[in-house]
């Protein structure tokens, strides 16, 4: 009896043990933070980051630079045609069901998500993890969701988010968790209704900076400031747009040749099959302000063409330019800023910013891909990543601290 005690008290140490040796990463995703809001002199708690710790000069989103399918780049490490989360919002043009950011159901859905959160990886292999707030966070499926979530509330305050995390940190050490992920929309909020260069887009980026200062100083309060590592990024950023600027897709091709999908910087066009090359015709001859592509030859550099829910044909408008359709024109909202265009142009660019024993003092490197956060994580984890993932770690290990 008494060795079977003594095999059981080991066990219980070792396992304490383990998740003490674990280090702690809080992900922190500022929505639509353009990688040159940094630059405004707005946002000293972020510019103190950015002087003491790891920062890039931007962080490359993968296409299209929209949020869902980007803050899933993050935390999977592979392209949005690979994890699935190819828009916002789309449709399974097999049995007509639609995924939309804003429903529920279909969020918690996890017939949609194709790639493996970090969390996934991460509890199979002994870490206990969080997220307050973050997209594929809610899946129905248990083992696929992080120990401890948050629904998403879009009103929650941002100082309550940030004690939720601190509550989470002060939990015994064997309930703890090492992973959290925590999100704020503000910037993304304003850049739309008022524009990346508004007095409002200001305010904003001071807000979240505000709040970036807040969880540094909760994490110094806790006395755990030497052994948690903060990782601020964006999902994408913004560019300016106007009603000017738009193209009425459906007014060039005839309404009654197909369906339109989405609008903006990326549209879907669904022509019945017998007037594909048609409707892609008229599309090429009138190209101007965006580019038409059947799906199979969208370029490369986008790893956008290998989803069977992507339509036959994808238009892609110009930096600042919308596509639209007649329905689309009468619904959509007056926005002042957008994003979701070409991903290798600097407005839809975000920022990456670290601080923590696990990375460099006082580093600056150029452009990082969002791709490579996934392996990234994996690595300052110690555990194994998936193995049919799109990052790269050797692209961004470099910023770690070896000693």
């Amino acid at each position: 009896m008494k060795r079977y005690i003594a095999i059981f008290c080991l066990v219980i140490i070792s396992t304490i043990t383990f998740a003490q040796s674990k280090p702690y990463v809080i992900l922190v995703s500022f929505d639509a933070f353009r990688w040159d809001y940094l630059n405004r002199g707005l946002s000293p708690n972020l510019e103190k980051i950015r002087e003491e710790g790891v920062s890039a000069l931007s962080l490359r989103p993968s296409f299209p630079s929209k949020t869902f399918p980007n803050h899933l780049s993050i935390i999977t490490g592979m392209y949005p045609a690979h994890h699935g989360i190819i828009l916002n919002n789309f449709t399974d043009p097999f049995d007509k069901t639609f995924y939309r950011m804003s429903d529920t159901n279909s969020v918690r859905d996890g017939r949609w998500y194709l790639g493996e959160a970090f969390w996934e990886t991460a509890e199979r292999q002994g870490i206990i993890t969080a997220s307050y707030f973050w997209p594929g966070s809610e899946l129905k499926l248990s083992y696929r969701k992080p120990t401890y979530n948050q629904a998403y509330d879009h009103n929650r305050p941002y100082e309550t988010r940030v004690d939720g995390v601190i509550d989470w940190l002060k939990l015994p050490s064997e309930k703890r968790p090492h992973f959290i992920t925590l999100y704020c929309h503000e910037t993304d909020t304003q850049g739309h209704n008022f524009g990346p260069d508004s007095p409002q887009t200001n305010e904003a980026i001071k807000r979240l900076d505000y709040i970036a200062g807040y969880l540094l100083k909760k994490v110094d309060e806790i006395k755990m400031k030497d052994s948690v590592n903060v990782i601020f990024v964006s999902d994408h950023g913004m560019t300016s747009i106007s009603k000017e600027r738009t193209i009425n897709i459906e007014n060039i091709v005839g309404s009654e040749k197909c369906k339109f999908y989405d609008m903006g910087p990326v549209m879907f066009v669904e022509p019945a099959k017998e007037k594909i090359k048609e409707v892609y015709d008229i599309l090429k001859k009138n190209e101007n302000h965006y580019k038409v592509y059947y799906r199979s030859e969208i370029p490369e550099y986008y790893h956008f063409n290998d989803h069977p829910f992507i339509s036959s044909i994808v238009v892609i408008a110009d930096l600042g330019w919308s596509a639209v359709s007649n329905y689309a024109r009468k619904s959509e909202r007056e926005e002042k800023g957008n994003h979701g265009y070409d991903n290798n142009q600097l407005d839809m660019h975000g920022i990456f910013l670290a601080t923590g024993p696990s990375f460099k003092k006082n580093y600056h490197t150029g452009t990082l891909w969002n791709i490579d956060i996934y392996p990234l994580l994996c690595k300052i984890f110690d555990i194994y990543p998936r193995t049919n993932i799109d990052g790269k770690l050797d692209r961004i290990e470099f910023i770690l601290n070896n000693n």
